[in-house]
């Protein structure tokens, strides 16, 4: 690291806190603030691969739409593919399907079936773990294809919603925790 390089604590002053969005009760964390600020979006993604070089991961997961700003640069700096999860629907090819409980609803989300072999290794990031149901979604539909997941990566942890609980089994690294 730079010495004039920020810091986990600079990402997380620069984290926006929107009450009652999308809906009240709901503590909105607005990274645009970081996505700005070129140092601190570097910085986000040197943190978030920092386990790992070019060539150790075949693919990166992002998941729709905050995750895949995070893991389209992840996978460039990586030089590994990138793969999106999305929403049911917006996939134009044959996909595999997972529904799943988030903190102020339900979604289904979906991957290509052939995004990735079987037995490649991914990395799966996304901007927020907050009930931990879309990671679990999203981690479950790379296992219906047979690769392997060696981390999950999150910006933000919302802790007291144990979302971490559903992803027993897989390595998680979350940067900035509430």
């Amino acid at each position: 690291m730079d010495k004039g390089s920020p810091t986990i604590g600079d990402l997380q002053k620069a984290i926006r806190n929107i009450p009652d969005f999308p809906k009240p009760g709901i503590q909105f964390k607005d990274i645009t603030p970081v996505l700005a600020d070129a140092k601190l979006f570097a910085r986000s993604i040197e943190l978030l691969t920092e386990n790992y070089e070019p060539g150790s991961v075949d693919a990166i997961v992002g998941i729709d739409a905050r995750g895949f700003i995070f893991a389209a640069a992840a996978a460039l700096k990586l030089r590994a593919g990138f793969i999106p999860v999305r929403k049911k629907g917006k996939l134009p090819y044959s996909t595999h399907e997972q529904s799943y409980d988030l903190e102020y609803g339900t979604n289904t989300i979906a991957i290509h079936t052939d995004a990735v072999k079987p037995k490649s290794r991914v990395l799966l990031i996304d901007d927020l773990l907050a009930t931990g149901g879309t990671a679990q979604a999203a981690a479950q539909l790379v296992d219906k294809i047979g690769a392997k997941i060696l981390e999950i990566n999150f910006l933000i942890e919302l802790s007291f919603l144990k979302g971490r609980e559903k992803l027993r089994g897989f390595p998680v690294r979350s940067l900035i925790v509430y």
